[in-house]
C-alpha cells in the first residue's frame, strides 16, 4: 500500500512486507477447490452473506496459528462429505519465497504442516512463519466478552512473538489440569505436589502479559485516539494474586538480571496466592488464582472530559470495537517488530459496522507507515472506504472467487 509520512508512534516505514502471492484450497469449508494469485498491495472481495469470504479470510489466517480464528474445530473446516482439508501458499517476504501448506484428516485427527516443502515435528516451530493480523467482525467480543476471551488474545500474541511463552501455556496448563483433578477428588496431598508446578511457567506468562501491556498500552492509546477522532485509551493487567502486579526493580526492565528479578517476583506472588488459595480451591474443586483467571482491562473515556472506565461495563457499541480494532493494530505492531518485517492484514467485514469517518480514519492508518498486503471483504462496494478504490477487486460467489476486470 501506498506510504504517507505521518505515521503514528509505533508504525515503521523500513520493515519489507509478508506478501501471499497464491492460494490454494482444497475440501476448505464451502471451497471444493480453489487456486488464486494475488497481487502484492492485496484485495478486496465481495460478496454476499455466505459467499464464503469469512471462510477464505479463515483459511488465510489457520497458516498463522493452524487453528480455525472463530474457534471452530478442524473436523468442521472440513467439506461436506469428505475427509482431508488441505491449504497451501506461497509467500514472499525480505527477497524470499517460501511455501506454507496445512492439512488435516477427519479420520484419525491428523494434522500436518509443511514449510518450505518439509513437515515440521512440532506446529509450534511454524507459527507465525506467515506473519498475518486478523480484524474480525467479532472483534467488539474481545472488549465486551468475558476475561477469557482477552486472555486467548494474549496468549495467541504472545505465543508469536515472546520466545517460551508457548512452552510455558502448554506447562502450565498441563499441570494446571492434573491440579484441578486433585482438587476434585479432594486429594489433599497430591494438589500440594501439583501446586509448586504451577510457579514457574506460571510466573513466566504473567510477567510476559505485563511486559507487553506495558509496552503496548501507548500505542494502543493514540490509535484509539486517532480512530474515535476524540478520546484516548488505556490497557491494564488485572490479576487476583496478593500484592497485585510487581513492578520491575531496576533501571532497565529488558536487562537480564532485571528481568530475572521481575519474574521472580511473580514466582513470590502466584505461590503465595496459591497457598493462600488452597483451602478455598478444596472447597470449590478448581484452582482459583494463576494467570487463567486474570484479566486484559481496557479502559476509555466514555464521555467527553469525563475519566476513563472499563469499556466492558461502560462502553457503546462504537466505542468497543474502536477499541478492538486499536488493539489488533497494536497486535500488528507487535508481530512486525518480532519478525522484522510487516504482516499481512486481513479485514472480515469490519468497515459495515462503523460510520463513514470511523472507517476512512481506520483504513488511513493502515496506509501510513504500513506496506503490509491487505484484503478487505464486503457484501457490497459501498461498504469499503473511499481509500480502498486503489486495490483490484474480487468477487466471491459459491466458493468461487473471480477477477473484476
Amino acid at each position: 500500500m501506498p506510504m504517507s509520512t505521518s505515521a503514528p508512534a509505533g508504525a515503521v516505514t523500513e520493515a519489507a512486507p509478508s506478501c501471499l502471492e497464491r492460494l490454494h484450497l482444497r475440501n476448505f469449508r464451502n471451497f471444493r477447490e480453489l487456486r488464486c494469485e494475488f497481487p502484492k498491495a492485496g484485495a478486496i472481495v465481495i460478496g454476499q452473506n455466505g459467499a464464503g469470504k469469512t471462510n477464505l479470510l479463515e483459511a488465510i489466517y489457520y497458516l498463522e496459528i493452524f487453528r480455525s480464528f472463530r474457534g471452530a474445530p478442524d473436523r468442521e473446516l472440513v467439506h461436506f462429505g469428505e475427509d482431508v482439508f488441505r491449504i497451501e501458499a506461497e509467500l514472499s517476504g525480505g527477497g524470499e519465497q517460501t511455501g506454507l501448506a496445512a492439512a488435516f484428516q477427519r479420520t484419525g485427527r491428523r494434522k500436518k504442516i509443511e514449510l518450505g516443502g518439509l513437515e515440521v515435528e512440532r506446529i509450534g516451530d511454524a507459527l507465525g512463519a506467515f506473519g498475518a493480523v486478523i480484524f474480525d467482525l467479532d472483534d467488539a467480543s474481545l472488549v465486551s466478552g468475558a476475561p477469557g476471551r482477552r486472555r486467548r488474545f494474549l496468549d495467541i500474541v504472545l505465543s508469536l512473538v515472546v520466545p517460551g511463552y508457548l512452552a510455558d501455556l502448554q506447562r502450565y496448563r498441563a499441570v494446571l489440569g492434573q491440579r484441578n483433578e486433585a482438587l476434585r477428588a479432594g486429594r489433599e496431598e497430591v494438589v500440594d505436589a501439583w501446586t509448586e508446578g504451577l510457579v514457574g511457567p506460571g510466573a513466566g506468562l504473567m510477567a510476559a502479559r505485563k511486559a507487553w501491556i506495558s509496552d503496548r498500552t501507548a500505542g494502543f492509546h493514540q490509535y484509539h485516539e486517532v480512530i474515535s477522532g476524540g478520546p484516548g485509551a488505556s490497557l491494564a493487567y488485572e490479576t487476583g494474586l496478593p500484592g497485585g502486579v510487581p513492578e520491575p526493580a531496576g533501571e532497565d526492565p529488558d536487562a537480564d538480571a532485571d528481568r530475572a528479578a521481575l519474574v521472580e517476583s511473580w514466582e513470590d506472588r502466584i505461590r503465595l496466592g496459591l497457598h493462600a488459595g488452597r483451602k478455598r480451591d478444596m472447597r470449590r474443586g478448581f484452582t482459583t488464582v494463576g494467570p487463567h483467571r486474570d484479566d486484559l482491562v481496557i479502559r476509555a473515556e466514555v464521555e467527553s472530559g469525563g475519566p476513563h472506565r472499563d469499556l466492558r461495563a461502560y462502553g457503546s457499541g462504537g466505542q468497543k470495537r474502536t477499541a478492538a480494532i486499536a488493539l489488533r493494530l497494536v497486535e500488528a505492531d507487535s508481530l512486525r517488530d518480532a519478525r522484522g518485517r510487516e504482516p499481512v492484514y486481513l479485514l472480515d467485514d469490519v468497515f459495515a459496522e462503523l460510520d463513514r469517518d470511523r472507517a476512512e480514519r481506520v483504513f488511513r492508518l493502515l496506509e501510513d507507515g504500513r506496506s503490509g498486503q491487505v484484503f478487505l471483504t464486503a457484501p457490497k462496494p459501498a461498504d469499503m472506504p473511499l481509500r480502498a478504490g486503489g486495490l483490484s477487486r474480487w468477487r466471491l460467489l459459491d466458493g468461487v472467487l473471480v477477477k473484476d476486470e
